[in-house]
């Protein structure tokens, strides 16, 4: 079960941040905002490769005690960064990417909308609902 999930945007500030036990939000923002700098290593060592490559799955950022923080960026360079908590020992990898993938789609959704402008914060009903189901995803 994921217990923050964010966006963030190719200059690296969020454009959607939301986690569950909202006492905790703080700790969230910084363990978002310091895997950037895992992402962008990531990101570098795969150079060239990122723009052919497929996948933009780049797995295990780091893990902490209580949480894994995965990540993915898409071909604009915008990053979906998950954190998970570490005693749900029943969510694999695979699990993950399907995760991710439903991320990407819903926020490609909120980027056809006419009305959205790119590069401003998210305030979607639907993208907030894609969300709310994968946090309380039992898996």
């Amino acid at each position: 079960m994921a217990v923050c999930i964010a966006v963030i945007a190719k200059e690296n500030y969020p454009l959607y941040i939301r986690s569950v036990p909202t006492e905790n939000e703080l700790k969230f923002h910084y363990t978002v905002h310091t895997s950037l700098d895992v992402v962008d290593e990531k990101i570098s060592a795969m150079g060239k490769a990122l723009v052919d490559q497929r996948e933009l799955y780049l797995g295990l950022l780091y893990p902490t005690e209580d949480y894994k923080v995965y990540g993915y960026v898409t071909n604009s360079k915008v990053k979906f960064v998950m954190v998970v908590d570490s005693s749900n020992t029943a969510l694999r990898d695979n699990e993950i990417r399907s995760m991710f993938r439903k991320l990407h789609n819903s926020y490609t959704d909120i980027m056809c909308n006419p009305f959205y402008n790119p590069g401003d914060r998210i305030h979607s009903r639907a993208f907030d609902n894609t969300v709310t189901s994968m946090m309380m995803q039992v898996c």
